[in-house]
């Protein structure tokens, strides 16, 4: 334990930006702040004073709490924070989708490794990670052994992760914020990944406050700025029709059969604004297609890939709800003459899997994110000039999601069908797909000249 005598203290401090009464004690442990909050005057009066008896007695304190050992030693730590965060995952397992598991686990390898006391023997960073991953941050039954250097890392952590009660200080949730604006290798990290990483750690001290560990959220009380993320969809990698077209054309001269298999699916995602993960879960029985005219897509599920650790089957892909929907709510997509020719054409071809999947692989499997990114981007390479590949033009299959919904909005379609269509709420599809189409500029700008005459 490190400790230290250097200590200093300053005057009672009155909460006005709270709804009720709150009065913050602050001092510092060897220039470290230190703070804690409390319902009543009377309160704070008491805990400063036994702090102050404490330093005239010559006491020395924590560094980790900021306490003085008397104090300490008959202070309810509670819970540390790896038990609370080995809790907290349990608590959501159950309810949680595989990729809201892997990302409550991924910000937790940032922020558990952070909020731990000066422990002497701290193994490599990459050990203690790997330690939570495949062990600490899995129920019991999912847990694999850990070699004997993992298992040193864990036992550390163990010793070293700071309470929770430490995290009602301003030192420490600052210390797990900058601990989150970070990569693993040290670089700066997304703003989509800050913002996913802060997220995790106010809804865990949420709970926190729950099991009455806090009376308030404490992250609540810190001035911090997040970084700006992009929410909405940059128009310059919206592809028009004529080049969706173009793009669906090459996929089939990708490879010696995986393109030929993976044009319809990306042509769900073009001409139904589907989901790649949910033209993946797309079944027979969810089809209406007609010899002639349009046909109709009743989306029951939508399969997600994931790591395995993380999903319920211990598979890559689990057929789920669909995203922003209760169990077992559908969603309804008329879709174009063009669309249906391509769906017929494909079954005829291919048949549909055991289970009744459209989209499979030879053997009956889902294919990867990876094995179809590949294929469009080398179908990418050849439909478009050598300009346009090094561009973000059509850069991710998802591309042609936001391509659908702009063009329908641009189309004229009304708002809360394009939004019923996509299975999104009115106002995301307003702030994040209401963009032009990358081609429209020359014919926006012809309106705009001619009004100006």
């Amino acid at each position: 334990m490190n400790t230290s005598y250097d200590v200093k203290f300053w005057e009672i401090q009155r909460r006005t930006d709270r709804k009720t009464s709150a009065f913050l004690v602050r001092w510092t442990v060897a220039r470290k702040p230190k703070s804690k909050t409390f319902r009543t005057k009377g309160l704070a009066d008491s805990f400063l004073s036994d702090l102050r008896q404490a330093a005239k007695r010559g006491e020395a304190f924590d560094l980790a709490t900021g306490l003085p050992l008397s104090m300490l030693e008959s202070e309810p730590s509670g819970p540390s924070f790896l038990a609370f965060a080995q809790s907290y995952v349990l608590r959501r397992w159950r309810t949680s989708a595989a990729r809201t598991r892997e990302t409550d686990a991924y910000a937790l390898l940032t922020l558990v490794p952070a909020l731990v006391a000066d422990v002497p023997g701290r193994p490599d960073a990459e050990e203690v990670r790997q330690a939570l991953r495949s062990h600490a941050l899995l129920p019991e039954d999912r847990r694999t052994e850990l070699p004997r250097e993992q298992a040193a890392a864990l036992a550390w952590l163990e010793k070293a992760s700071l309470p929770m009660s430490a995290l009602g200080e301003a030192g420490t949730l600052r210390l797990a914020l900058d601990a989150i604006a970070v990569t693993f290798g040290g670089k700066t990290a997304g703003a989509n990944t800050v913002r996913r990483k802060r997220g995790v750690l106010h809804h865990l001290l949420e709970q926190a406050v729950e099991q009455k560990l806090f009376t308030t959220n404490p992250l609540d009380e810190i001035k911090w700025t997040p970084p700006k993320a992009v929410t909405v969809v940059d128009p310059r990698t919206v592809v028009s029709p004529a080049q969706a077209r173009q793009l669906l054309d090459a996929v089939p001269k990708v490879g010696r059969k995986r393109g030929a298999r993976l044009k319809a699916l990306f042509a769900c995602v073009y001409y139904a604004a589907l989901r790649p993960e949910e033209a993946a879960d797309l079944r027979q029985k969810n089809c209406t297609l007609p010899e002639s005219g349009w046909g109709l897509l009743i989306l029951e599920r939508a399969r997600p890939q994931a790591t395995k650790r993380w999903t319920d089957n211990g598979q890559t892909h689990e057929s789920r709800r669909l995203k922003h929907r209760a169990d077992k709510e559908t969603r309804e997509i008329p879709i174009p003459p063009v669309l249906v020719a391509i769906l017929r054409e494909h079954i005829e071809a291919y048949d549909v899997a055991e289970d009744g999947r459209v989209f499979r692989t030879e053997t009956g499997g889902s294919y990867s994110s990876s094995a179809y990114s590949y294929v469009w981007q080398e179908a990418r390479r050849l439909a478009f000039t050598p300009t346009q590949v090094a561009s973000s033009l059509g850069a991710r299959p998802y591309d042609l999601r936001h391509a659908a919904v702009s063009l329908w909005l641009n189309a004229g379609v009304p708002a809360p069908e394009v939004a019923k269509r996509a299975g999104h709420s009115v106002d995301v599809l307003l702030r994040v797909y209401a963009k032009c189409i990358d081609g429209q500029q020359d014919h926006i700008n012809g309106k705009i000249n001619d009004a100006l005459e």
